[in-house]
């Protein structure tokens, strides 16, 4: 039996909590949060809820004084511990409650945790290249919300029923302007002559927490990665090409559609990450 944590209650997973009138199940208004639990703690948290509280201002909540990233790690905690997780990857959604498009009845954030078990091996460097396809009967808006992680996902969970439908990985997310946003569940890193690149927050890509510690940590170290717009065309002629995400770290595409790409950068990456962070790049 698994557990859920709803407004810091905790009830048994099959439990109805969500009311026909929640504008998170009306209008997708609300937010989320994927978190890696590993090693005892939560990886890149401050990241998490950085991105969360952005989230929350943009989408003009009404923040209450004891709703803070400290009570939220800790109710993770709490149902890490009751569902008897070792690994976790943590899914924390936030909404705003009951009412109409105009009758809004509470403007404050509601909010449910979930946890599911991660194997140990998770976060390592695949070894067969993900195949991936291009989704094209949706896009991803590059505006002012882009950036954060909201409830509006139609291109995105279309996105992975196309991927299903075409038995690949993941899809590529185009934005309105038919540019490289992100996948279904990633942002997308390539290589090209061995400069490193990613789509810029401007193009409509998700702000990955995994993407930025990735951009900084390789600076650190004296290796720029440049944010590119970047059409179908020009990743189609990229040497490598890598997806990151939260829970994966990083994860080498072998294809997509007919072009096959290799990963002899990719692996000198991932072990050069391993090796100086290794309590996040776990």
């Amino acid at each position: 039996m698994s557990y859920f944590n709803f407004n810091g209650k905790i009830f048994k997973e099959n439990t109805a909590i969500i009311h026909p009138d929640n504008r998170g199940l009306r209008f997708g208004d609300g937010l989320f949060e994927t978190i890696k639990f590993k090693n005892d703690e939560l990886i890149l948290a401050d990241d998490h809820f950085a991105r969360l509280w952005q989230g929350l201002k943009l989408l003009q909540y009404t923040i209450p004084k004891l709703f803070t990233p400290d009570l939220l790690e800790e109710k993770i905690t709490e149902l890490i511990r009751k569902n008897n997780h070792t690994n976790a990857r943590i899914r924390l959604t936030v909404t705003r409650g009951n009412g109409g498009l105009y009758d809004l009845h509470n403007n404050q954030p509601q909010y449910i945790i979930q946890s599911w078990e991660l194997p140990e091996s998770n976060g390592s460097l695949n070894q067969n290249g993900l195949e991936l396809c291009i989704y094209k009967k949706a896009f991803k808006m590059a505006d002012g919300f882009s950036a954060i992680k909201h409830n509006n996902f139609l291109a995105y969970f279309m996105g992975a029923i196309y991927a299903k439908d075409e038995k690949c990985n993941d899809a590529i997310i185009l934005n309105q302007h038919g540019k490289i946003a992100d996948t279904t569940i990633a942002n997308i890193f390539f290589i090209k002559n061995g400069s490193i690149y990613t789509t810029p927050l401007s193009d409509g890509c998700i702000a990955g927490t995994m993407r930025q510690f990735i951009i900084s940590s390789l600076k650190s170290k004296g290796i720029t990665v440049e944010e590119k717009s970047t059409s179908v065309e020009e990743l189609l002629e990229a040497d490598e090409v890598f997806l990151t995400n939260a829970i994966y770290n990083i994860r080498w595409v072998g294809s997509i559609g007919k072009k096959r790409f290799r990963n002899t950068s990719i692996i000198e990456i991932y072990q050069l990450l391993e090796k100086t962070n290794p309590a996040v790049f776990c």
